[in-house]
């Protein structure tokens, strides 16, 4: 059955064609530490089961090193500047089609891996589509376009290596939410809230929640990772046991608003740093600046849909 050791294997193999090529680059002064950085990241893809709790918490800390005494830097490998834009311009619009791809094979996946049981676990099965399309859309690209065999891992790695350690930021403030939870910081939060909110307030405590899912967005960087403090400490005990409040609503509703807070910290790099990285923009925090305006509008939003719909 096809589950995430395939996706694991897949993006591992990636990093480690990453780490060769980055250790190949003569260009970049800085291509041991890119080589060492990419690499350890293909080992905690490829054998992170194998190496056990302490060995894969050393390697996190290896990367931390790496990235926080300025190793990584950037090579002048990939294709040129001058021929991506002739290309773009040679084939236009078109070359959407590729990245439109993806996501078609994912949605397809995702409903049609159901009516073959067995297949793909179906736990991961998004997941599974997802790289089946990445996979799809790269053997399309080579035959369509024709490049070099090795161009889209050196194009790969010319985007990693702009983006840098922002990359894994994500997967690195995902897992500080699990230890959150697991370390029950939701309980203490929940202490110290009830002691502000209001006694007997049900919109009190909704701005409280949705609010608060905001902010521990903003400073884990993923809602996903802020919703196991937040719900612990006032979704389950407060809105939904106290004022029984409908479980779907408050939830899911919950974390739209702690999307909004996505939109305003530069915490979630693979939305607001890394497209700033990749169009080259001088400044990393124009992205966030550009959508504080509709992020405090939405979370007001979702504050009252969760006070009319819920109760």
């Amino acid at each position: 059955m096809i589950g995430l050791p395939f996706v694991y294997s897949l993006a591992g193999l990636a990093f480690l064609a990453f780490a060769v090529l980055s250790l190949r680059d003569a260009s970049n002064p800085k291509r041991w530490g890119n080589g060492a950085f990419w690499g350890l990241l293909a080992l905690s893809m490829l054998a992170g089961d194998r190496l056990g709790d302490f060995a894969n918490g050393l390697l996190v800390l290896a990367l931390v090193a790496i990235a926080g005494t300025g190793q990584l830097g950037r090579g002048s490998g990939g294709t040129s500047a001058g021929v991506r834009s002739e290309r773009a311009a040679h084939h236009g619009n078109r070359l959407f089609l590729l990245a439109l791809v993806i996501p078609a094979t994912a949605l397809a996946g995702t409903f049609g891996f159901e009516h073959v049981p067995g297949l793909v676990n179906p736990k991961q099965v998004t997941l599974v589509s997802l790289s089946l399309g990445a996979l799809l859309a790269l053997a399309i690209g080579l035959a369509w376009l024709r490049p070099h065999p090795a161009a889209p891992l050196q194009e790969g790695r010319r985007l990693m290596d702009s983006v840098g350690w922002a990359a894994i930021l994500p997967q690195m403030l995902a897992s500080l939410g699990a230890v959150f939870a697991l370390a029950g910081v939701g309980n203490v939060v929940g202490q110290l809230m009830s002691s502000v909110i209001p006694d007997d307030s049900l919109i009190g405590a909704v701005i409280a929640f949705t609010l608060g899912m905001a902010l521990f967005t903003m400073i884990m960087g993923n809602a996903f990772a802020a919703f196991p403090v937040m719900a612990a400490a006032i979704a389950v005990p407060v809105l939904i046991r106290q004022y029984g409040g409908d479980p779907a609503v408050v939830c899911a509703i919950g974390m739209l608003a702690g999307f909004c807070g996505t939109l305003m910290t530069p915490m979630a790099a693979n939305f607001n740093v890394v497209p700033a990285a990749l169009l080259e923009l001088k400044d990393r925090n124009v992205v966030v600046r550009a959508q504080v305006g509709t992020a405090l509008p939405l979370l007001a939003v979702n504050t009252l849909l969760i006070w009319w719909f819920a109760f």
